[in-house]
């Protein structure tokens, strides 16, 4: 069931879900999963589910209803966190269940699999704990690395909330406290390198400082900074509350570069954040390391009204700017391999299964719904999946390839 009774909408009204599906109307490529869980859904209910197998059962077959029922492309699991040996062997049974699930629908329905996938600490210690990442990633199509809140008012002490590289002075603890070590401490216990999504936040961490003329990393803290005026949570501003703290009197914005991220200050009140340079620093790391791509917590934290000056969503559009062209290969072989290729753009396709009639008694020709450039040739039962030349897409209408231009739903595909 939704979780709020706005998420479903009724004969004469949008329901959430509805709006933010509407943009696959904008985005024929874009995937809207639905994620279950969360820190505020804690560990109880998820120990609950899977004390039996029953219940998973129950569970897996609901959801893949529930997903096709309101048009959803998969789920997201965020259960914070496993901490136990029974936990951990609970996790991978219920991840191994929802993919058996979404396996069988997507065979007996004839519709492109529902994707799965994972929100998954950054902590080492946790992964330890909780993660049985070879049996996970026979089943997940996606690691999403939650890499930021690596420090906070939590801690008495000023720290970045996602720092990419250590600083030199850092001790051992602490030099595994940034993303790139996160990211590794995957990989190391076998997730692949292509399905790790990385984490970045479109928030900053604040702190409030016990002398204000001590604002480096590491100094002392007395706790979280004030309260954004529309957050209103201690120790946290989102992006676009950044803007208002930079814009205040005697703000010193600073750029960490051992650290690769930048933090600001004024008075006894400080913030670090992820801004464009920090993007542009973090999306040239994971393209030379070769991860799968970037997760962002969360879309409505960016600057959204174009407040800052830079347009709206400027790290969202960062982001997109940065992975342009940015391509892989998938390497990971195992029982299920997520089911898509590479475009030209870095975005993930899925290859429709086009079935050819075997009365019809002569070439037919159909496009690809999930890729205007590719289509269709049916012979009889036979069929091949054609590529259209360099800039040119399928016309159905003239089964032939064309121009962009000739092709409204394709339009600058080419």
């Amino acid at each position: 069931m939704a979780s709020s009774e706005n998420d479903i909408g009724g004969p004469f009204s949008d329901g959430v879900y509805d709006l933010i599906l509407k943009h696959k109307e904008k985005n024929t490529q874009l995937k809207v999963l639905l994620a279950v869980g969360g820190w505020a859904f804690g560990s109880k209910p998820f120990r609950e589910l899977t004390q039996t197998l029953f219940r998973i059962n129950g569970f897996a077959y609901n959801s893949v209803h529930f997903l096709r029922e309101n048009k959803f492309d998969g789920m997201s699991i965020d259960w914070e966190f496993p901490e136990s040996a029974e936990d951990k062997e609970s996790f991978v049974a219920l991840i191994k269940k929802l993919r058996l699930a979404f396996e069988e629908e997507a065979k007996s329905s004839r519709k492109s699999k529902l994707l799965l996938t994972a929100a998954v600490p950054a902590n080492y210690e946790v992964i330890d704990v909780g993660y049985d990442v070879p049996e996970l990633t026979k089943y997940l199509d996606y690691f999403s690395v939650m890499a930021y809140d690596f420090h906070g008012s939590w801690e008495g002490t000023i720290g970045h909330n996602s720092p990419l590289f250590p600083l030199e002075s850092a001790n051992s603890t602490q030099k595994k406290l940034t993303v790139d070590s996160a990211a590794k401490e995957w990989t190391k216990r076998g997730a692949p390198l292509e399905k790790l999504i990385i984490g970045m936040p479109a928030y900053g961490r604040t702190f409030t400082l016990a002398n204000q003329e001590k604002f480096d990393i590491g100094d002392e803290a007395l706790g979280g900074g004030k309260n954004g005026k529309y957050t209103g949570e201690e120790g946290f501003l989102s992006y676009y509350e950044i803007c208002d703290f930079l814009h205040e009197e005697n703000t010193t914005l600073v750029w960490d570069n051992e650290q690769q991220v930048s933090f600001a200050y004024h008075g006894n009140q400080w913030v670090g954040f992820d801004d464009e340079l920090t993007v542009q620093a973090k999306m040239d790391w994971l393209k030379e390391e070769g991860f799968g791509g970037v997760m962002i917590w969360s879309v409505d934290l960016d600057d959204f009204r174009g407040y800052c000056g830079n347009g709206k969503y400027p790290l969202l559009k960062a982001i997109k700017r940065e992975l342009k062209g940015h391509s892989l290969k998938l390497v990971y072989d195992g029982p299920f391999s997520t089911p898509a290729k590479n475009n030209h753009d870095g975005a993930r396709e899925e290859e429709e299964e086009h079935h050819c009639d075997d009365n019809v008694g002569h070439a037919s020709f159909h496009r690809d719904k999930n890729n205007c450039k590719k289509y269709y040739v049916c012979q009889g039962k036979h069929k091949h999946h054609k590529t259209c030349p360099t800039g040119l897409v399928f016309n159905q209408e003239q089964s032939a390839c064309d121009w962009p231009s000739a092709v409204e739903e394709c339009a600058g595909q080419g």
